[in-house]
């Protein structure tokens, strides 16, 4: 008898530990505290352009834009990083030249590859103009991935 009770009283113990576990995340917050701590912090998210595709690009644009819409302009941080192909959205002569610049005075960040920008200054001879609010990063490759560690989601449309 002492040993059915005893089980009984040790599953009791388990459930409720269980349930107790199952609303709190591994740092012991509940999962409402741990949801109103996520809200309350700050998104950050990297977006690739390689491509040379004009919708490519503009889906680029409008995720950044939608991200700002869902989350509200200070709670998410945004960089469009181009590089090779894609950096031709950034320059003045680009038909995405007025959107880019009017993103970049909403808090969108535009980063444009050294490297790219170099080679094909190189090639044409001439000096690559880019559109008003765009930033030149050494690589873009590695601007990517200095952004990943620092905690930036990635998306490549």
């Amino acid at each position: 008898m002492f040993g059915k009770k005893l089980k009984v009283s040790l599953l009791a113990l388990l459930s409720g530990l269980i349930l107790g576990l199952v609303g709190c995340t591994p740092e012991g917050k509940s999962g409402d505290a741990a949801m109103a701590e996520a809200a309350v912090s700050k998104h950050k998210i990297v977006i690739q352009v390689s491509s040379n595709d004009a919708k490519t690009q503009t889906i680029a644009m409008n995720n950044a834009v939608n991200l700002q819409k869902h989350y509200g302009m200070d709670n998410v941080d945004v960089e469009i990083v181009a590089y090779g192909p894609g950096l031709g959205m950034l320059t003045q002569s680009s038909a995405h030249q007025s959107r880019v610049s009017s993103l970049a005075m909403q808090d969108i960040t535009f980063s444009a590859c050294g490297n790219t920008k170099s080679k094909m200054e190189k090639k044409s001879g001439k000096q690559v103009a880019l559109a008003e609010g765009v930033q030149i990063v050494p690589a873009g490759v590695a601007r990517i991935m200095e952004l990943q560690e620092a905690g930036y989601a990635y998306v490549r449309p």
